[in-house]
């Protein structure tokens, strides 16, 4: 059986806490879920491991990607000549 879950409070600035709770709905996990991710990633090396991997991603085939991006947007700039992203 797992360990009950400890409560715990923590102070935060407004904006910090609209942010955290905005990136925690567009994950759709409440805030504590959210919370409780970050440290465990943070903590056991999971966030440092998928940094990584994100990187080397962007250096192999950051160029490949950055023409499929240019494809994809040609439509649309087409349609406003000259209007800036």
């Amino acid at each position: 059986m797992a360990a009950a879950k400890k409560q715990t409070q923590v102070r935060l600035e407004p904006d910090v806490l609209a942010a955290g709770k905005e990136a925690a709905a567009a994950r759709g996990l409440d805030f504590n879920r959210y919370v409780e991710r970050l440290i465990i990633e943070d903590t056991t090396g999971a966030r440092a491991a998928g940094m990584a991997a994100a990187q080397r991603l962007i250096e192999e085939h950051g160029a490949f990607l950055d023409d499929l991006e240019q494809q994809l947007d040609a439509p649309y700039d087409q349609l406003h000549p000259g209007v800036a992203a």
